[in-house]
């Protein structure tokens, strides 16, 4: 899909693009944004019917929609921005410079205008802050007929339609219903006798993470939000919630081990070296790599060190790569794990050295089995020089021990002191690999040298 989008924008085809794009599934035009450029993207945007564009526009991250607002003419943001479902609208506007938000507040229609500072009102991170007024309410008196012409009249106006709530003359939350339960009733039957009195709600101050995990928990597909008064002011749907609880449970692990705004530090690291020029991507990685330049060159006189015993027993400069190139790839497969682990959760970083220990340990472990190994083959292989299998063997269970260790430590170190790991961690950990990786085998080669002369 992204290869014919480009190949016809290329060609300057706007017809046969257009009629590409018609005819297209919602998820495929998204998946092919994240591939075009900012300008390509607004070709595409421009040749989307409103409603798709839209609803693709919903979809994209945060991130990804301040590119394309700025792409776009004042006059296409603001319709976009007065299109947009309020909820959705809000989570855009905290993300927007200050002056940028209140700009656009300003250009959009009055009734929107209102919506949006009613929300924007509400504590941040809180049920009233993330909830859509796109809902809709019925009265118990309704009989089932006349509530199913309301849901026909308003259906393309709400967000969901799947949960209904009935309310009364004050709009005091009073009961729930789901639309299939609608649908299965008889057309005369009153609205009171088929809805759920036991309607679960929040407040607008409830914690958004608290909000969404009634959600997950309770299967249901929005919850009400009620003020002080028991007035239904909003609901929160579950897309919402599935969001919330994967920017609250990365948040919350960072802020246990004191990483503070990580998320947004991570993102904005990601967009320089992604999209940024040539001068801010040298900025961010030449440094590291000129840390591993120094290494080798300190690792490249750490060996005329040990020229002689090269030149006494020639065969031990034969096992320097597989000593590194364990210790590399054990260490690159550690710092995989622990970047997976903690942005999944799986790692919980308040109790980082218990998993530490624990990958030590699996370092150990195979480190054991691959330098058992080797040295087996090495002592049939150079019978000649048969301790030279002890050797190796030795060597390479202390640096798969040692690179398990820097794999999960080094990446750990940089997130504390707000140095960019992603850029960072290789070069570092293969610095201090290597390094070491050679002291230690040269030290097993000097200690064991009276018995391989």
């Amino acid at each position: 899909m992204t290869e014919k989008i480009l190949e016809l924008i290329k060609a300057k085809e706007t017809e046969k693009l257009k009629t590409l794009l018609q005819g297209a599934e919602e998820l495929e035009i998204l998946q092919a944004i994240y591939d075009l450029s900012p300008e390509e993207e607004v070709i595409v945007f421009r040749l989307l019917s409103k409603d798709i564009a839209l609803s693709v526009f919903e979809e994209l991250d945060t991130d990804q929609q301040q590119v394309l607002l700025r792409s776009f003419t004042d006059e296409k943001t603001i319709e976009f921005v007065n299109e947009l479902a309020p909820d959705d609208r809000v989570r855009l506007l905290d993300e927007l410079p200050a002056s940028v938000a209140k700009k656009l507040i300003s250009k959009i229609s009055p009734e929107e205008r209102v919506i949006t500072s009613l929300l924007m009102g509400y504590k941040a991170e809180s049920a009233g802050r993330i909830m859509t007024t796109e809902f809709i309410s019925l009265s118990k008196e309704f009989t089932v007929d006349a509530a199913l012409d309301k849901v026909r009249r308003q259906a393309k106006e709400k967000e969901t339609i799947y949960t209904l709530f009935v309310t009364d003359n004050f709009k005091k939350l009073e009961g729930v219903l789901s639309l299939k339960d609608l649908l299965m009733a008889a057309g005369g039957e009153k609205i009171e006798t088929i809805m759920s009195k036991k309607a679960i709600s929040v407040s607008t101050d409830t914690d958004q993470e608290e909000v969404a995990r009634t959600l997950q928990e309770l299967d249901l597909l929005a919850i009400p939000v009620v003020d002080r008064e028991n007035r239904l002011v909003g609901i929160v749907t579950i897309d919402d919630a599935v969001d919330i609880l994967e920017e609250e449970v990365t948040e919350d692990i960072f802020d246990q081990a004191g990483l503070v705004d990580i998320t947004h530090s991570e993102s904005d690291r990601s967009e320089v070296l992604v999209k940024g020029s040539l001068w801010k991507i040298w900025r961010v990685r030449l440094p590291f790599l000129l840390i591993t330049l120094a290494a080798g060159m300190f690792l490249g006189a750490i060996i005329q060190g040990f020229e002689e015993i090269l030149e006494e027993i020639t065969v031990v400069a034969f096992f320097i790569p597989l000593i590194m190139d364990m210790g590399g790839n054990v260490g690159t497969q550690s710092s995989t794990v622990f970047a997976r682990g903690v942005v999944l959760g799986h790692i919980d970083v308040k109790n980082f050295f218990k998993f530490l220990l624990k990958e030590i340990g699996v370092g150990l472990s195979m480190g054991i089995l691959v330098g058992l190994t080797a040295g087996i083959m090495i002592f049939i292989w150079q019978n000649e020089v048969p301790m030279l299998g002890l050797v190796v063997g030795l060597s390479l269970i202390s640096t798969m021990t040692l690179a398990s260790l820097l794999g999960f430590l080094v990446p750990f170190v940089l997130i504390k002191f707000n140095v960019d790991q992603a850029a960072g961690s290789a070069p570092i950990i293969t610095s201090i690999k290597d390094i070491a990786g050679i002291l230690i085998y040269f030290m097993f080669v000097t200690i064991f040298l009276g018995y391989m002369m």
